[in-house]
């Protein structure tokens, strides 16, 4: 397995498209992360199947978050994608979140290249008002049967917050 933090980079932060490495396909309940001192995909937990992903999720490479890991993404398309699969994303905002008292943000995008809805979405005004309901629900309550009260959306801002996060991400990687 290639080291996605040696091989790729952030992508065009300034012109909204960044790299997207697949931890977990969207349904799917197993807490797949990247391990970055190891390179390679590790199990972290088993959530109880209601608790499968409403999105696509995964990592920018070369990019720490204040939580200590890769900063994470929402990648909404209309079909799962397979853990490993490298996605262009286009930046349409950012989910604010801290989980167990740290900041633990989700950039969200969708593909660079979206010929199935003609590159519809670009913003996320354009996202249908249940995703977002589905998404927000799902964070605040993922974690109620281990760890409740433990998550909390804190509020869902515009593709300029997003870079801001993305670029400070990759100041705090490079001083790795």
């Amino acid at each position: 397995m290639p080291d996605f933090n040696q091989i790729l980079d952030v992508g065009d932060v300034d012109g909204g498209i960044i790299n997207v490495v697949i931890e977990i396909p969207k349904g799917n309940s197993m807490k797949v992360e990247w391990n970055r001192e190891k390179a390679f995909f590790e199990l972290d937990r088993a959530e109880p199947a209601e608790f499968g992903k409403p999105t696509d999720y995964g990592f920018i490479p070369q990019t720490l978050d204040e939580d200590g890991d890769e900063l994470d993404v929402l990648f909404i398309g209309h079909e799962p994608l397979q853990m490993g699969v490298v996605a262009k994303g286009r930046i349409i905002g950012v989910m604010k979140f801290i989980d167990d008292g740290e900041v633990d943000d989700k950039i969200i995008c969708v593909p660079a290249d979206d010929r199935n809805n003609g590159n519809a979405v670009k913003s996320l005004s354009d996202l249908p008002d249940m995703l977002i309901k589905q998404i927000e629900h799902h964070f605040n309550h993922y974690k109620d049967l281990k760890k409740p009260g433990t998550t909390k959306v804190e509020s869902f801002e515009d593709i300029e917050k997003a870079k801001a996060i993305i670029k400070e991400c990759q100041e705090r990687y490079k001083k790795l």
